[in-house]
């Protein structure tokens, strides 16, 4: 057998399998459509701006709220460093891990709503996961576009005070020649209108989506659940905009 023909075999038998565990018997709905199917999901690249902006922690958090509001009850976040996580996950996220394991060179780990996974071909990945749940692709903070970028719906950049505004905007007008819109967050922003540096936040930032700093919020996030509080309520806000709800 070739190469791409096992490909697809085993990417096949990946969606099979998780389609079984993720799809329940249900009487259909008086106005369903025999015909009708589920949305393909979303598949979202998150980008840093600088180094130790936080991209991690915006990922996992992003990817835990797209969690609890898909019907699969669980999200994927593919990312290039070795998986990390508190080892405590959810029955959908443990599926998850044991259907993507399957894709070709993929290492997969599931904690708390979400499935980390390395090594995966990025194109292959993204196909297999619009079938059984989003996508939310880490692509750290050391080069800007490539795949994760032309393959997402949606990319979000990751800023801090740090980042000069006129950069990030540079940024998103680069990634959207690519064809994906995208999000500019600052991340570890001040609730009561200060910046982590303690300066009042600066009209040239104004149109970026802050989320604050919130140590607590960080940990939830890398443990693969939802972050609390404010900063839980700025993810649930970027998660709008991403479904473009927003």
């Amino acid at each position: 057998m070739t190469q791409p023909a096992l490909r697809r075999g085993l990417v096949a038998g990946a969606l099979a399998t998780a389609g079984g565990w993720f799809v329940e018997p249900a009487e259909p709905a008086p106005d369903a459509s025999p015909r009708a199917t589920a949305l393909p999901r979303a598949v979202v690249a998150v980008f840093g701006l600088a180094p130790g902006c936080g991209t991690t922690v915006v990922a996992r958090a992003l990817a835990a709220e797209l969690a609890a509001r898909d019907a699969s009850g669980t999200a994927a976040v593919a990312c290039e460093a070795r998986t990390s996580g508190i080892p405590l996950a959810t029955q959908a996220a443990s599926r998850l891990a044991r259907a993507l394991e399957d894709l070709p060179g993929a290492a997969t780990r599931a904690v708390g709503r979400v499935c980390l996974i390395e090594g995966a071909d990025q194109l292959t990945l993204a196909e297999s996961s619009r079938q059984v749940a989003p996508l939310v692709m880490d692509a750290g903070s050391a080069a800007l576009g490539g795949a994760p970028a032309s393959l997402a719906d949606r990319t979000v950049l990751v800023a801090t005070q740090a980042v000069e505004p006129a950069l990030a905007r540079v940024a998103a007008e680069c990634l959207a020649r690519v064809g994906a819109e995208s999000i500019v967050v600052l991340n570890r922003a001040r609730t009561d209108g200060h910046a982590e540096s303690g300066e009042d936040l600066t009209p040239p930032r104004s149109d970026f989506l802050p989320l604050p700093d919130s140590r607590l919020g960080a940990q939830l996030a890398l443990g693969g659940r939802e972050a609390r509080g404010e900063l839980g309520r700025a993810i649930a806000t970027l998660a709008d905009r991403c479904e473009g709800v927003a």
